[in-house]
């Protein structure tokens, strides 16, 4: 009985490492997953950034075509 008790320690810990391996990758995987979602937002901004200049030429472009 008293090296039973040892064992069921063990199992009890070891149980406990299995659900701290199991947060961790589960916290990696959001982790991850807000990257991912922050690059796709950062290429959205620097898309409309970029439409935002286009246009911006165009229209000066117009007005100096509209001076001559």
């Amino acid at each position: 009985m008293t090296r039973l008790i040892p064992l069921i320690a063990a199992a009890a810990l070891s149980a406990c490492g299995v659900d701290t391996a199991s947060s961790a990758a589960t916290a990696a995987a959001l982790k991850k997953q807000e990257v991912e979602q922050g690059k796709k937002t950062m290429d959205q901004a620097q898309q409309k950034i970029g439409q935002a200049m286009e246009q911006l030429q165009q229209s000066q472009q117009n007005r100096e075509n509209a001076e001559k």
